[in-house]
């Protein structure tokens, strides 16, 4: 199998590294078809394979991904601590966590990371609901439905105005993973989730892109048990994030520095 080739230059954006993070568990069948359509301004891909069955680390070695396998298996959550801890440690200014599943577009990390490397926002999210592409694209439709009525309970919660709080491809800035108590969250589903609530209680500008969705047998996707059991930490965190923001309680996720500035810059020019 041919050897995918990295960037060949740092810095493609405004001057900053960018190191895209791949959570996989399982993903050799979709593994390649995401890794050959990544752009080429990214400067590093990290490939933590949380104790696969399959030939997942195998292949991303094969396709020149630097890659860390953990002996056990230690939950989505646990994989993008992971992940994002040696994303920090490659020296990344800007981290794009992408799933290797294929249900993402690879091709948006360039928009995603340029939002961010730019100083525009500290966090962006690529939306599988702009554009109403989520039910083209596959998405059943009890996780479409719950989708809409989750996100609709968290910005009423938050004060937010965020298209969705559940997908998994999003672009970080190195000063917004060190500022959030990361540890902290759960090592299962509703990690993201939680990242986000912090985020949005730290003051994190967060940007949306309209990024289309494909479901397929291969691709990754938890069941309705599990979903049933996540939505139910999604109630969880936003609830505690209301607490968080009355000064009534505050969780040990909600531990946040309060003096924390952001990334805006003046852009290159």
């Amino acid at each position: 199998m041919p050897r995918v080739s990295a960037a060949i230059h740092w810095g493609l954006i405004n001057g900053k590294r960018i190191v895209v993070v791949l959570p996989a568990y399982n993903a050799e069948r979709t593994l390649e078809v995401t890794v050959r359509e990544l752009p080429e301004i990214v400067d590093e891909r990290i490939l933590v394979d949380d104790h696969s069955s399959d030939a997942t680390a195998a292949m991303a070695r094969r396709l020149g991904l630097t890659v860390e396998v953990h002996p056990r298996n230690r939950g989505y959550g646990g994989n993008q601590k992971t992940c994002y801890a040696k994303a920090l440690a490659a020296g990344a200014d800007v981290v794009v966590m992408l799933h290797p599943d294929y249900q993402y577009e690879p091709l948006l990390v360039t928009p995603m990371a340029t939002m961010v490397a730019y100083g525009v926002y500290d966090l962006a999210l690529g939306s599988r609901i702009l554009g109403g592409g989520a039910l083209r694209g596959g998405m059943p439709p009890y996780k479409y439905i719950f989708n809409r009525l989750l996100t609709l309970f968290e910005n009423i919660m938050m004060g937010a105005k965020l298209s969705e709080y559940h997908t998994g491809f999003r672009a970080y800035s190195k000063e917004l993973l060190r500022a959030l108590p990361l540890e902290a969250n759960s090592d299962d589903f509703v990690f993201d989730n939680q990242v986000l609530a912090q985020a949005v209680l730290l003051g994190a500008r967060i940007g949306e892109i309209s990024c289309p969705t494909k479901y397929f047998p291969e691709a990754s996707s938890i069941n309705f048990r599990r979903s049933a059991v996540y939505g139910l930490g999604v109630l969880r965190t936003s609830i505690q994030f209301r607490l968080a923001k009355w000064g009534l309680y505050r969780a040990k996720i909600f531990r946040i520095p309060q003096d924390w500035k952001g990334t805006a810059e003046v852009p290159a020019r």
